[in-house]
């Protein structure tokens, strides 16, 4: 028995996803929740209906790696950070986003 759950796990591992929202270059993925919507093409990040709220950058082992401040309705971000999968989290909206 535990030889079956030693080769299942890492089976289970290697097939589950990493990323949830995945994008081409060419693509843009826009996620509405409770009045705030979330526009990611490539790197950079527009947030609407979000205003007074903190965005935060997690990279996926929790470290925070970036923060601001919504200041207007409407604000457009460029993220400087290298290619991969990060969280964003604006007020209490959480979502996965792919940097290529």
């Amino acid at each position: 028995m535990k030889k079956i759950i030693l080769l299942a796990l890492p089976l289970a591992l290697a097939l589950s996803p990493i990323c949830m929202v995945a994008q081409s270059d060419h693509e843009s993925v826009e996620m509405t929740t409770s009045g705030i919507t979330l526009m990611v093409n490539g790197n950079v990040v527009r947030v609407s209906g979000a205003q007074g709220e903190v965005m935060k950058v997690f990279n996926l082992t929790g470290a925070e790696v970036s923060t601001m401040r919504i200041d207007g309705a409407e604000k457009t971000v460029t993220l400087n950070l290298p290619k991969g999968c990060y969280l964003l989290k604006v007020g209490k909206l959480v979502r996965k986003i792919y940097i290529r």
